[in-house]
């Protein structure tokens, strides 16, 4: 399915299905403030839909676990997960619907169904803290209408008529409701697709040849994954390649929520739930010693590691046994502490794209955190790609944002370089702004980007009004020796030598003409890295002559005589 008939299917069926669900909590006015509702509709959209999904097999489940305990047998999960068809299951005799028959006792008939859930299920619903929600809702005297609300036709979510894609759309939908009407960060929770589709589409474009011969296995992790669409958005790209591809997800999440949602839809598809783990990526690794194939990220930018800091700075000690041995970034922010959590969990031959807005381009003087992290993936040759992407295509923020393409294991003709692509003005306008989110990339879009990717050559790419410029640098086009220059009466000055330039001849060319009693320090000298990706691109614009300005003036002046005249009715 293209990216544009993913967008229709996201703003027609599945907003529609959202906007029914969202539409139940007219119920929880005057109990819920407007930030609240979510405390209830997310956790009920998760029961509901392992509810729906296990009515045809609920007799079975039933029937199974009856003889079970005539049998006597303790351990049963595998004949109620046989019986159910899922890796999860219920033995309360009540239905979702049935809870309704009992209006009196339908707090304790409704907590009595939730603990008859499967042990992953229970956990799952746990993370929401629901069970004080229940409390609430019944001491108020809605928790009958709202669970009825929830019985309707408009609120069914079975897994026979809603895939565990769409079922992520109306989650996102919903959390996007949720975050506005808190006015909290909707782009904390999730990533829009579109987004999603380019960074799976750079992922594989290169192995596509290879995937479709040999067949896809392959492991995904996603080390911030929010509600995990961004690894069923890479699934899906890998099954369009290979319908029998063999892939397993892994991702951790610290909010539980999000958490509680992306364990939910791994278990309802099928997939191993428990490689959906809760906590900080950070401070508390829940996958350490695995690497893998493909990782794909967007985690928090410009949030600071003040929590995680002891944890994170006693790995740092363990050297090249931890994950941060090159270096700490500044406390402020930790983006470059997932950039090397990524790195370290990169299989030989693995590729990782993640998004990082400017900072981590640039900030940090040699001899840096910052600027050491940098040198560790351009020394190594680990760093493929950077590609600039619009404004306005996060529901969060509008500034300038990078996805960077990372491998340890290059093509020969990519050694030794870092292709820069300025995608900036490659997007189409949106006909209704999400939040913040203006812009977005349609196949063209994602097509031409790819295209500029896997030619990779310098030059400008154009599709009608599209454009995309590509600048191929060797590796070395980053490093930079930070040279100290003593002057007399003066004290400690430096300069920035690039790296493939004579410091000696440069300095005899850049600095003794104007101050030719200076004198070298080398050895205070520092290497350094930074990626001026804004310079690389820039284009000079020759100012406006004056004679033209003062003719715009003139003429301006005009037009406002003449406006003035016809307000004044002269």
């Amino acid at each position: 399915m293209s990216t544009e008939d993913l967008q229709k299917r996201t703003t027609v069926n599945i907003q529609e299905k959202a906007n029914l669900i969202w539409a139940i909590a007219d119920k929880l006015v005057g109990t819920y403030k407007p930030h609240e509702y979510g405390n209830v509709i997310l956790p009920m959209c998760v029961i509901k839909r392992f509810s729906d999904t296990l009515a045809p097999t609920k007799e079975a489940v039933l029937k199974a676990n009856d003889l079970c305990e005539q049998r006597g047998l303790a351990v049963r999960k595998g004949f109620l997960t046989t019986a159910s068809g899922y890796d999860f299951y219920n033995v309360s005799p009540f239905t979702f619907e049935g809870l309704l028959s009992d209006a009196d006792n339908i707090a304790d008939n409704f907590r009595s169904y939730l603990n008859h859930f499967s042990e992953n299920v229970v956990d799952i619903i746990e993370k929401f803290d629901f069970d004080k929600e229940i409390t609430k809702l019944d001491h108020n005297g809605i928790l009958y209408n709202v669970i009825q609300e929830f019985c309707s036709k408009k609120a069914y979510m079975g897994a026979d008529e809603i895939s565990a894609v769409d079922m992520g759309y109306i989650f996102e939908e919903l959390v996007r409701k949720f975050s506005e009407s808190y006015d909290e960060q909707a782009g904390a929770h999730f990533t829009a697709r579109d987004i999603i589709y380019l960074m799976a589409e750079m992922l594989v474009a290169p192995q596509r040849d290879q995937l479709e011969k040999e067949g896809v296995t392959a492991t995904v992790y996603d080390m911030a994954m929010g509600t995990s669409q961004m690894l069923d958005c890479l699934s899906e790209k890998l099954l369009a390649i290979d319908p029998e591809a063999q892939i397993t997800e892994f991702g951790q999440e610290l909010n539980e929520q999000t958490f509680a949602i992306a364990k939910a839809n791994v278990l309802i598809k099928g997939g191993d739930a428990e490689n959906m783990r809760h906590g900080n990526t950070l401070s508390d690794d829940k996958f350490e010693g695995y690497t893998f194939d493909y990782i794909i990220s967007n985690p928090p930018f410009g949030i600071e590691w003040k929590n995680e800091k002891s944890k994170v700075e006693e790995e740092h000690k363990r050297g090249d046994a931890g994950r941060f041995a090159p270096g700490l970034p500044a406390i402020g922010d930790s983006q470059q502490l997932f950039m090397l959590n990524g790195i370290a969990k990169l299989k030989d031959t693995g590729r990782m794209a993640i998004i990082q807005n400017g900072s981590p381009l640039f900030k940090g003087d040699a001899g840096s955190g910052e600027s050491n992290i940098r040198g560790y993936l351009l020394d190594n040759d680990w760093l493929e790609a950077i590609v600039q992407i619009p404004n306005d295509m996060f529901y969060n923020t509008g500034i300038a944002t990078y996805i960077w393409i990372v491998t340890k294991d290059k093509q020969p003709k990519r050694t030794g370089k870092v292709q820069l692509i300025d995608a900036s003005k490659c997007c189409e306008k949106r006909r209704k702004s999400l939040g913040n989110k203006r812009n977005e990339f349609t196949d063209r879009c994602i097509d031409l980007i790819a295209n500029a990717y896997m030619a990779f050559e310098d030059g400008v790419y154009e599709d009608g009004e599209l454009t995309v410029e590509s600048k191929v640098k060797d590796c070395d086009d980053f490093k930079f020796t930070k040279v100290a220059i003593k002057l007399p009466n003066k004290g400690k000055d430096t300069e920035n030598v690039p790296f493939k330039e004579d410091i000696e001849a440069y300095i005899q060319k850049n600095v003794y003409p104007y101050a030719p009693e200076a004198k070298v320090d080398m050895k205070a000298s520092k290497i350094g890295h930074e990626i001026p990706f804004t310079r690389e691109f820039y284009k000079y614009e020759a100012p406006r002559k004056s004679e033209e300005i003062f003719a715009h003036l003139q003429e301006l002046e005009q037009q406002e005589s003449a406006l003035m005249a016809k307000i004044m009715g002269r």
